[in-house]
This record gives structure tokens, sequence and C-alpha cells, in this order.
């Protein structure tokens, strides 16, 4: 039997993703905005594209992702806890989601290939659709919807 908590660490792992996103984000304005002598308050703007080349931007585009998708796998693991429904399945799933969504930032902060991001992100979105699926049957035919 699996201890309940179990399907909280995989959380602790996907934020652990996106403060290192963060952290990546942070060197990597901080430099660019050091050597093209930039005012902090002129980041002010959504414009920042124009001060940062695109290369620089990849960090904050994947930072914006981490608070997309990633949303539904933070509900998606509370709701298996709160209704009890902890399992290996889930846990093992909530493992490979973090792996994937990681992967997906370190294509996207490093070489970042699209179509090779693209990949891990659509398997990613299945595999987070398989844990909704399967948390939504359980609730229908357990009678708790």
């Amino acid at each position: 039997m699996i201890e309940p908590h179990a399907i909280l660490k995989p959380i602790c792992g996907m934020a652990l993703v996106t403060f290192a996103v963060a952290c990546i984000l942070f060197y990597v304005r901080i430099g660019e905005m050091r050597r093209k002598r930039v005012h902090p308050q002129k980041m002010d703007v959504g414009d920042q594209g124009e001060m940062l080349l695109p290369e620089q931007m990849r960090a904050s585009d994947n930072f914006e992702n981490l608070f997309e998708m990633p949303v539904l796998f933070y509900v998606a693991c509370l709701t298996i806890f709160v209704s009890g429904l902890t399992d290996m399945t889930y846990v093992v799933m909530a493992w490979i989601y973090v792996l994937a969504r990681a992967h997906h930032s370190f294509i996207h902060c490093t070489y970042n290939k699209v179509l090779h991001r693209f990949y891990v992100y659509f398997f990613s979105c299945i595999l987070l659709g398989t844990i909704w699926a399967r948390i939504a049957g359980q609730m229908i035919f357990s009678g708790r919807f």
C-alpha cells in the first residue's frame, strides 16, 4: 500500500522545475540588461522583446508555460490526495509528467528545437489528460460525483 502523501511529492518536483527556470530567467535577464546597459525600469513594459534577444526570451516564455498546463497538474494531484485516490499508478504518472515538463523546459531554455519541444509537450498533455480522465472515471463510478 502506498502512503496517501506520495502524490504530493511530484508537486514539489514540479515546483522545483519552476524555480529552476526562474533562476535561469533571472540569470539571463540580468546578464543581458548589464551587457546592453538597460535600466531595470525600462523592463516594466510588456515589450521586452526589443531589448532582449530571442535566445534570452526562451526562459521567459518557458516560465510562462509553467503557469499554464501545470496548474491542472497541481489541481489533479490535490484532487487525488483529498479524494483518497492515491495509488502507485497516479504517483508514477505524476512523476513522469514532472520529468516530461522538466525535459520540455530543458529543450525550451537551451537548444529550443520546436519539434522536439512539441513532442514532449504533446506527450505531457496526453498524460495529464489521462490522469484527469482516470480521476473523473473513479469519481463517477464510485458515486462521488
